[in-house]
């Protein structure tokens, strides 16, 4: 089983109401893809105003030194964390080893994310749910490298 970034499943949940499709992704069985939104799964409502991270990544928010702040200064940490949760138990109630997770999100980034005080651009960095699972023996796979 593999565990998929719904929005690159076609599905509308991106934080704009949109998807980010992969045709890539299309050729694989699709009894074998789970789909998770964790942002949705941590009760974010679609579309939502974009978020990104404090000061540090998903690794650090999980060590407790970061945290998620949407453009409104609202701090959505603990519905990240529990959307990543979320997701980690569907990982492990379904034999999940491999993720494929939309790259720059706060919580699918594999090896880019926004940092407000990097700057505008990307940066090295994990999502906290690709940080979560990847702590949790899943391999991840960013949609950039299909």
């Amino acid at each position: 089983m593999i565990l998929v970034s719904a929005c690159l499943l076609g599905y509308n949940c991106k934080y704009n109401g949109k998807n980010n499709f992969k045709t890539e992704i299309t050729c694989l069985r699709d009894d074998l893809l789970i789909p998770v939104c964790p942002e949705e799964l941590g009760g974010l409502p679609t579309p939502r105003p974009p978020a990104q991270f404090d000061k540090a990544d998903g690794n650090a928010l999980l060590d407790g030194l970061a945290g998620i702040i949407d453009i409104n200064g609202r701090d959505v940490t603990n519905n990240f964390l529990a959307g990543a949760l979320k997701a980690l138990s569907i990982a492990k109630k379904n034999g999940v080893h491999k993720a494929i997770l939309k790259e720059r999100s706060p919580s699918c980034g594999v090896s880019s994310v926004y940092i407000a005080q990097k700057g505008e651009k990307p940066v090295p960095g994990m999502g906290v749910t690709a940080a979560i699972l990847q702590r949790n023996g899943v391999k991840i796979i960013s949609d950039e490298e299909l």
